[in-house]
């Protein structure tokens, strides 16, 4: 059995064209939905999902109406042909019913699995360059307390118990978390100094 899935992105487009297309290539079954391609908790696509049985096919006037990235795509082939259910499109002539549209579809997989190497390997090959610079990845520590005397001053406004731990921060120019590390670092050094 053939089942038809249509998608307009906006309210006042018409899904006509497709419905009209789809009902052309024999589904017997059409879904719609009105929404964006990059929402994946679309009713109708969803709906569609859940009428499919083994041996079906979803069909759809072209891919983008159905994923908006090669990984959206891939994700739903593979969740389709887990399932027994073909995938056809009919303006890009792609069917997954037939041998060579199998190929295309692990054509596909391939091309995606590429893409995701590749981008690693820039990710890794850039990582590496900026190590060789001498420079560390993550997000830089900013050394407010990093001087005697400004920890000094931190320890005094923080021993006077009238300061608000907001108080100091803003004092400082210091997040808490960063005020209580360094007086914490200095506290287990002052303890460690006198054992």
């Amino acid at each position: 059995m053939k089942i038809g899935y249509a998608r307009v992105s906006k309210g006042e487009q018409s899904p006509d064209l497709q419905t009209d297309a789809l009902t052309s290539a024999g589904c017997e079954r059409i879904f719609q939905d009105t929404e964006t391609g990059a929402r994946e908790d679309r009713p109708g696509l969803i709906e569609a999902l859940d009428f499919l049985r083994p041996g079906d096919a979803l069909v759809v006037w072209k891919l983008d109406r159905l994923a908006r990235s090669l990984r959206q795509l891939i994700e739903l082939m593979n969740q389709l042909n887990g399932r027994g259910v073909g995938l056809q499109s009919l303006t890009e002539n792609v069917d997954t019913t037939t041998p060579s549209g199998k190929l295309i579809f692990h054509v596909f997989g391939a091309l995606a699995e590429f893409e995701r190497d590749l981008i690693r390997e820039r990710t890794r090959a850039g990582l590496e360059a900026a190590r060789a610079r001498g420079r560390r990845g993550g997000h830089p520590r900013v050394e407010a307390l990093n001087s005697p005397k400004k920890l000094a001053i931190a320890q005094s406004l923080y021993a006077d118990k009238s300061n608000s731990i907001e108080d100091i921060c803003q004092a400082l120019g210091v997040s808490r978390s960063t005020l209580y590390r360094y007086l914490n670092s200095h506290q287990s050094a002052a303890e460690a100094a006198a054992t």
